[in-house]
């Protein structure tokens, strides 16, 4: 049975895409207090409560990027998210800590 799957994707890109309007939807799983505190313009927190609405709602066709702390849940999220039928997936490398990092004027809380 061939695993539906996911790509990674790098700062930079994800910096390009959200610059330049590319229709994406963005996901941040992070806990909702993390989340709070600070993410991404643009992305929906995700959890156990909100996954449904995500996909009852969410385009399957448009791009869905996957944040985490770091970039390593995510992976497992996105993978998970392929799944379900989203035809493109990707998991942030680095996560929201390095996006803050690289782009500290580009967090929202």
């Amino acid at each position: 049975m061939i695993q539906p799957s996911f790509q990674h994707l790098d700062i930079p890109t994800l910096g390009d895409w959200l610059g330049g309007g590319q229709s994406l939807t963005l996901v941040d799983i992070r806990d909702p207090v993390s989340f709070a505190q600070g993410h991404i313009p643009g992305s929906r927190h995700l959890d156990s409560d909100s996954v449904s609405t995500l996909l009852a709602q969410a385009p399957r066709e448009q791009r869905l990027v996957v944040v985490c702390y770091h970039g390593h849940s995510s992976q497992q999220a996105a993978a998970w998210l392929a799944g379900q039928g989203f035809a493109e997936v990707y998991s942030l490398d680095g996560g929201f800590t390095d996006w803050a990092h690289r782009h500290p004027d580009r967090v929202e809380s």
